[in-house]
């Protein structure tokens, strides 16, 4: 079997999480300590091999230090199905229920155990009740402070759910489309702002309320509609259009926002509302058609959807000093794509293709070092010129290699020095301390040839937490090393967040904006990223891929 060329093989990543998902399930099943040890041991030493254990045999396998001959047999299922029986067997016996709660932040395998034996529980809803009843605190080695952990845990773990992601709006928002048959409307609210993640879909309109409420079943409240729409939570209020200006500002909020705009208007003698800004001292109402005029009578300059979140930015629109926020235009290219190298679906061809289509002038390859070995990279660099011969976008020779759980990469230095740039990103070890994970990042910032540290919470929204990495710390380095941190675009993931961009920015830290699409469809996210950086108040300085071919390419230098 060949490492890293089209068509993509089991990698080492691959069986080093189905070894740690067995570790795993043999924790929450009670299984022996020492078995248990035995499949960790595997995983990190799989995970740290420099080669593909796939196309070894048993026997070359028992070689290596920490393997058996059962988990040897085993490797080999894996490199054939992509799982084992055994696995298979234990996944059958533990409700997926079970497994889930592992996504409970303070809910670790032991812990699981006990509750899954001791207490029967075997769903989020059967937890959250033992929690409220107080069950918790009387398991061996729980007590009250762990209780009220998993309480708090609980209930991120229910915001995370409650909340869509974008591609999940912009579906509701065609049926919206749909609904109003090209009348005039406009998405407001928190999806407005660019937030990661929206809870209710607000909408402003102009349109005819009796033509919309008489097309679906709705509940009408004082001059709203609140409909249902693909299971999400759609609020639309209608206004005149000589008073959608105020509507769409109180729309859009935030709250925090709107209140320090209240305060502004009224020491001028205003009182905002939906419809206006009402004189207190002969009750006219002034009313605007744009948002703008509103910020132009209280003598402010319009502020963008995505500051206003009441961190300074009305101080600063009285003074006219906004900052200069990057657009998408500005973008000269992609720091961060996945080729059928490793786990991608799109060819180099079609990569530079995407590239030529969206004007970029590079994109730089990063597949990842676990799956393509290092004697392929030489094969991988030399197909990159050839395609760079026949097109105008320009494909860079980058990885993303991996930071490993002992704090090591992916890829000795001598291989890392030949790349044009260099992403090191956290991809196991999820479940260690912060201490532990935030030095292993710190470590990786002080390789000299790691320019870029990739998704630096690893969450992914919905589904997994950011794990436990103290940002602060590895802001301050990364302004000490000159390592930029990845504002990575990928609507599953929108990491970093805003107020951590924010604070990176405050540093002097340089942030890249960068897909990690796998598909040639993907590229168009990078509009998420540059929504999260200007919600990050970044000025088109601050993001790397604002640069041209040659001024990153002296930035990676």
């Amino acid at each position: 079997m060949i490492m890293g060329g089209p068509g993509r093989q089991v990698t080492n990543r691959d069986v080093a999480e189905r070894l740690a998902f067995m570790a795993r399930l043999l924790e929450i099943a009670g299984e022996d300590r020492y078995r248990i040890a035995a499949y960790e041991r595997a995983a990190r030493q799989v995970e740290r091999l420099s080669f593909p254990v796939a196309g070894l045999d048993e026997e070359e396998l028992t070689r290596i230090p920490g393997i058996g001959v059962r988990i040897a047999g085993q490797i080999r299922e894996i490199a054939a199905t992509g799982t084992f029986r055994e696995l298979q067997d234990l996944e059958a016996t533990i409700p997926g229920s079970v497994v889930e709660l592992l996504g409970v932040a303070g809910v670790g395998p032991r812990t699981l155990h006990t509750l899954y034996k001791r207490l029967g529980i075997q769903s989020l809803d059967d937890l959250e009740q033992a929690a409220k009843g107080h069950r918790l605190r009387a398991l061996p080695g729980f007590g009250a402070k762990k209780e009220e952990a998993i309480k708090k845990g609980i209930r991120q773990f229910r915001r995370r759910s409650d909340r869509m992601t974008r591609p999940q709006v912009d579906a509701v928002l065609e049926s919206v489309a749909a609904l109003f048959m090209g009348g005039d409307y406009t998405v407001a609210g928190s999806y407005r702002r660019g937030s990661s993640t929206v809870g209710r879909i607000e909408i402003v309109a102009t349109g005819d309320r009796k033509t919309l409420v008489n097309r679906i079943p709705a509940e009408a409240v004082a001059g709203e509609v609140s409909i249902s729409l693909a299971g999400a939570g759609v609020n639309v209020r209608f206004t005149e259009p000589g008073r959608c200006g105020t509507a769409l500002l109180c729309a859009t909020g935030s709250r925090g926002f709107l209140d320090r705009l209240a305060e502004v208007a009224l020491a001028q003698g205003y009182r905002l509302g939906r419809d206006g800004l009402l004189d207190s001292s002969d009750g006219r109402l002034h009313t605007f058609e744009s948002e703008g005029e509103v910020f132009s009578f209280l003598g402010m300059e319009a502020i963008p959807p995505e500051l206003r979140e009441d961190r300074g930015e009305i101080e600063l629109a009285l003074r006219h000093a906004l900052p200069d926020l990057v657009d998408l235009h500005g973008v000269r290219g992609d720091l961060h794509a996945h080729t059928t190298w490793s786990d991608g679906h799109q060819s180099l061809d079609d990569v530079a293709e995407a590239g030529d289509a969206r004007g970029y002038e590079y994109i730089v390859v990063t597949d990842h070092s676990s799956r393509v070995s290092p004697g392929a990279l030489a094969k991988q660099q030399a197909e990159i010129e050839r395609t760079n011969r026949r097109h105008a976008c320009q494909l860079l020779s980058g990885t993303e290699v991996d930071i490993r759980s002992d704090g090591t990469l992916g890829y000795e230095n001598r291989i890392l020095a030949d790349f044009d740039l260099v992403i090191a990103s956290v991809h196991s070890g999820f479940a260690q301390d912060q201490d532990v994970l935030t030095r292993r990042v710190l470590t990786a910032m002080e390789n000299e040839h790691v320019d870029i540290i990739g998704h630096p919470t690893g969450r992914l929204l919905g589904r997994r937490p950011p794990y436990a990495i103290d940002l602060l710390r590895v802001m301050k380095h990364a302004a000490e090393t000159g390592t930029a941190l990845e504002i990575n675009a990928s609507p599953h993931r929108l990491d970093l967040d805003d107020i951590y961009i924010w604070h990176a920015k405050k540093e002097g830290v340089k942030l890249a904006a960068g897909t990690d699409a796998h598909r040639t469809g993907e590229f168009s996210n990078m509009r998420y990223g540059i929504m999260l950086a200007r919600r990050g108040w970044c000025a088109p300085d601050d993001i790397v891929n604002t640069l041209s071919l040659s001024g990153l390419l002296e930035w990676t230098s």
